[in-house]
Formats: C-alpha cells, sequence, structure tokens
C-alpha cells in the first residue's frame, strides 16, 4: 500500500516541485468567458482560439495558437443529487470526496491533477444548486509543468453566479 501510495504521489511531488517558473506568462490579456445558460465564468487569454459553440450551451474551450495540444474548458451539467440545503449555497457532488480547493470568489470545490505518460490534465469541479460546474486545462504531459501555475490562477479565478438572495 505505502509503496502504490508513494508511485503515485512521487509524479506529482516532482511536478509541482519543478512549477517554480512557467513558460506562460500570466501577465497576458485576459477575456472573460461567460456561460449564458449556467451563469458561470473563467477567464482565458484573448489571444487563444476558441472552438465552437455546443448546441447545448453547456460551456466552452479554447486552444493555445502557440501549442494546439494545450486547451482549456469550462462546463456544466446538471447534477444528480438531493434538494439542495437551504444553509449551503455549495454542495459536494460525492460528500466522501473531500473539497481541497478555494476559489477566489469562496467558493470550495474539488481539483484533481492527473498525470498520464501522453496528456496530463487538471479539473476544477464545484456544485451549487444541483448543478455542477467544472473547469480543465489538459496538454501534453511533458509541457504540463510550463503550464501548471497558469492552470491553477484560472482555476481560481473561476465564478460561479452568485444566488439569489430573494429564492
Amino acid at each position: 500500500m505505502t509503496a502504490k501510495f508513494i508511485a503515485r504521489i512521487a509524479p506529482l511531488a516532482f511536478l509541482l516541485v519543478s512549477c517554480q517558473g512557467t513558460n506562460v506568462d500570466l501577465q497576458q490579456t485576459w477575456n472573460t468567458y461567460r456561460n449564458p445558460r449556467f451563469n458561470f465564468e473563467f477567464l482565458y487569454p484573448s489571444n487563444w482560439i476558441p472552438f465552437p459553440i455546443p448546441d447545448n450551451l453547456d460551456g466552452r474551450a479554447f486552444r493555445d495558437p502557440e501549442n494546439p495540444d494545450c486547451e482549456i474548458r469550462g462546463w456544466a451539467e446538471f447534477a444528480e443529487l438531493g434538494t439542495p440545503s437551504p444553509e449551503s449555497t455549495s454542495k459536494p457532488l460525492n460528500p466522501s470526496q473531500p473539497q481541497n480547493f478555494l476559489t477566489e470568489q469562496g467558493e470550495t470545490g474539488k481539483l484533481q491533477v492527473d498525470l498520464d505518460p501522453e496528456i496530463s490534465v487538471i479539473t476544477l469541479t464545484l456544485t451549487q444548486d444541483n448543478v455542477s460546474y467544472n473547469w480543465q486545462g489538459r496538454c501534453e504531459s511533458e509541457q504540463f509543468a510550463d503550464y501548471y501555475r497558469f492552470f491553477y490562477y484560472i482555476a481560481r479565478q473561476y465564478r460561479l453566479p452568485v444566488p439569489d438572495e430573494n429564492q
């Protein structure tokens, strides 16, 4: 069990240690994607190329023009939860999964990094009022360390709709 844990954690530890610097500029010009259906929003670099908007309007993806294998995307979907708690505006999809991330807006969620030999992915999942909100950054694994801080920054800026006080 310990060897398995170390084997799973070692690549992530290496990645985080190697992320001291980044080739991706955080001081660039940003745009904000605002979803018309679920009302979430996230930042994306103004020079990134948008994918077509899906017919169901659940989200949008953007690709780095200098690295077409690198993309970010945000989407939402109705979660299969019971009735939301009136005391809380956010609720985890699975209460057994620990919430390990806090956005600048103050929303808690689950941030997961999946390192793979080919493609590595960072995924943020938050829930509010029976909706699962997701954001993801992905690129080739050999470049993931260059993008990690950039992805993390965008995930921190992800914004959920502000609950209506009159409901």
